[in-house]
């Protein structure tokens, strides 16, 4: 049957493969690190800074990473990816002495490299294998890419939950080694060649983008992203554990649920958003602000007292579904705007805004908590919100093509 596709569906679905097996590892161990060492008594704020080095080392590959897969194509970057990222579990499967905060932090930077090379290599790919002017199969490509990998990453959330407590934090990394080992091995024979090597050679100071319409987009996506991890990345689980007294079957469960909707929803966003057109700047100004007002209503509830449980669990499965929609059009809108030839540095310069908003809200997550609850972490993300709402009223408005099924 695989035979019968045409080679752009096939090079998409090994390339849809290899980003589903990276990214379920990838959510699996972020959730394995924080119940870990919460369950080790590190404090929220330690727990934060465990995964500096993982944003950091995101910034950097997102920004170096767009050069070197235009200079040796993007089917090495990603695998580069895929094998950075089981060096990185190896290193944690360490008796649990020598797991110190130094050696944690070195395998996370290791994973981040890892997960950028892969994420900017899978969505530039898709720019290369939709024909030219087809802007509606763009849409819908990367929405199926981007709301299944985070699908995955929910799965891969619960799946970090449900192997701590079955076999405990060593044999549960191991594990997952030794099958993103089997995965990289088949990606190496199954990966077309010289994918997305440019024909012209950038030099080293195109890395970043002369484009208005990518800078602004990538200054938005900087503040979505830090809003969204503000609050999900060290405080949610945190306050789940600590205030709610969840175990971490539940607060793997819950976290697995919310991403895979936010994926669905995600897949599902060119038929949300299409209203006859497909969608432009002003499109990602008003699904922005829409979503700024989630997480304000939120910490309102909280601090009137209302029961933080209802509250969390109604609101961020609402904040899922509105976000979902938000970073789709952004997906969307960095591969349209991105050049053909090189494409890589546009999409890998957006993705490094995008790793330096997890950045900042990954450290403001463990800080704002710490010294003021989940509800401080609430109204830092409604402002960076409409932060972003306000740079989207700059991006271009123009009239686009009409969405249909068969373009």
């Amino acid at each position: 049957m695989l035979s019968r596709l045409s080679p752009e569906v096939r090079q998409y679905l090994v390339i849809t493969g290899n980003y589903w097996a990276f990214t379920l590892t990838d959510g699996a161990l972020r959730m394995l690190v924080v119940l870990y060492f919460h369950q080790l008594g590190y404090s929220p704020l330690q727990v934060a800074l465990l995964f500096v080095f993982y944003e950091i080392f995101g910034v950097i590959t997102n920004l170096v990473g767009g050069w070197l897969g235009a200079h040796i194509g993007l089917n090495r970057t990603m695998n580069i990816g895929l094998a950075l990222q089981v060096v990185a579990l190896a290193m944690l499967t360490l008796p649990v002495a020598w797991l110190t905060i130094p050696w944690v932090m070195a395998a996370q930077a290791l994973s981040g490299v890892a997960k950028d090379l892969n994420k900017m290599s899978a969505k530039s790919s898709i720019k290369l294998l939709v024909p030219e002017h087809q802007h509606g199969t763009l849409f819908r490509w990367v929405a199926a890419l981007t709301g299944s990998k985070n699908a995955l990453k929910g799965l891969g959330f619960f799946l970090g939950g449900a192997l701590l407590t079955l076999l405990g934090f060593t044999a549960a990394v191991a594990l997952m080694a030794g099958a993103l080992l089997l995965v990289w091995l088949l990606s190496l024979l199954l990966l077309k060649r010289d994918l997305g090597k440019a024909k012209s050679k950038p030099k080293f100071r195109d890395i970043l983008s002369k484009s208005r319409a990518i800078n602004l987009l990538s200054a938005a996506r900087l503040f979505l992203f830090g809003a969204r991890d503000v609050w999900f990345v060290v405080a949610l689980p945190v306050f789940l554990a600590q205030s709610l007294g969840w175990d971490f079957w539940w607060i793997g469960g819950f976290m697995a649920a919310w991403v895979i909707g936010y994926g669905i929803v995600q897949s599902i966003a060119p038929w949300l958003t299409r209203g006859g057109r497909l969608p432009d700047g002003f499109a990602a100004f008003r699904w922005a602000a829409v979503l700024a007002c989630v997480p304000a209503a939120m910490a309102i509830l909280l601090l009137r007292g209302q029961d933080p449980q209802t509250v969390v669990v109604a609101g961020l499965s609402l904040f899922g579904i509105v976000f979902a929609v938000n970073s789709s059009l952004h997906s969307y809108l960095i591969v349209r705007y991105a050049t053909s030839d090189g494409v890589s540095l546009d999409v890998g310069f957006y993705y490094m805004a995008n790793a330096l908003g997890r950045l900042l809200g990954t450290v403001l997550s463990g800080w704002a908590f710490q010294e003021s609850g989940l509800g401080a972490c609430l109204w830092i993300s409604a402002a960076f919100i409409a932060a972003a709402a306000i740079i989207s009223l700059l991006l271009p408005r123009h009239p686009t093509p009409e969405l249909h099924p068969t373009t």
